[in-house]
């Protein structure tokens, strides 16, 4: 086996104990490889161990009742994981850079984000951010743009983001820096990006068990 089914399969070892709630949380820049990384990591996982939550255009009763709204889908079976394609924290993101909240909705949701994960007390968060340069988002978006096989994912906001890149930055080190629980990974080169979440993910996991 390569390092990466190594590690798939060092997670499916992990997932036959009792491993508790577990919440893994991706965000990251348009092209940084979530909907990539969740494929990798589910390949070889047993289908009743894991769920996936993707992301979605809310409605506007969602946008006025945001954490209300994601309370319902952390309702999570035991020994068993929800993987979010992108999650509550797009509050802080891409919805306050773009304008489709308002002040008072973003900062109530940074204000009020973290003591609302933690009402949630039997549930373990792992969260990622995949990281990627300004150069390495405009070579995807080129690729994506110009590939028959991917330019269905291609969307406006897309073409938006290298645009707010810097903005990005910004708003982005304020989530991770005033809640908890984050793992910070270089998604340059994504094939060993992927194998640093994976292993990182399962240190994590294993760290759980052993405190438990």
């Amino acid at each position: 086996m390569n390092e990466l089914e190594i590690q798939q399969a060092r997670l499916n070892k992990i997932l036959k104990k009792d491993f508790g709630k577990v919440a893994i949380i991706l965000e990251g820049r348009d092209t940084a490889g979530k909907t990539g990384t969740i494929r990798t990591l589910t390949h070889y996982m047993p289908i009743d161990k894991f769920s996936i939550h993707l992301s979605t255009r809310p409605s506007q009763a969602t946008m006025n009742n945001w954490f209300r709204f994601w309370t319902t889908k952390l309702d999570m079976d035991n020994n068993k994981m929800v993987i979010f394609d992108r999650s509550w924290y797009s509050r802080g993101l891409v919805q306050a850079i773009n304008g489709w909240c308002s002040e008072e909705q973003y900062s109530y949701f940074m204000d009020n984000v973290q003591s609302w994960e933690e009402k949630k007390e039997d549930i373990r968060y792992i969260k990622f951010w995949l990281s990627i340069s300004e150069e390495t988002q405009k070579r995807l978006i080129e690729k994506r743009e110009n590939s028959p096989l991917t330019n269905w994912k291609l969307s406006p906001n897309d073409k938006l983001a290298l645009s707010y890149f810097d903005k990005m930055t910004i708003y982005k080190e304020r989530v991770i820096t005033s809640t908890k629980y984050w793992n910070v990974i270089d998604y340059n080169d994504k094939q060993k990006g992927q194998l640093e979440l994976i292993t990182t993910l399962n240190n994590i996991l294993e760290k759980g068990l052993e405190n438990e």
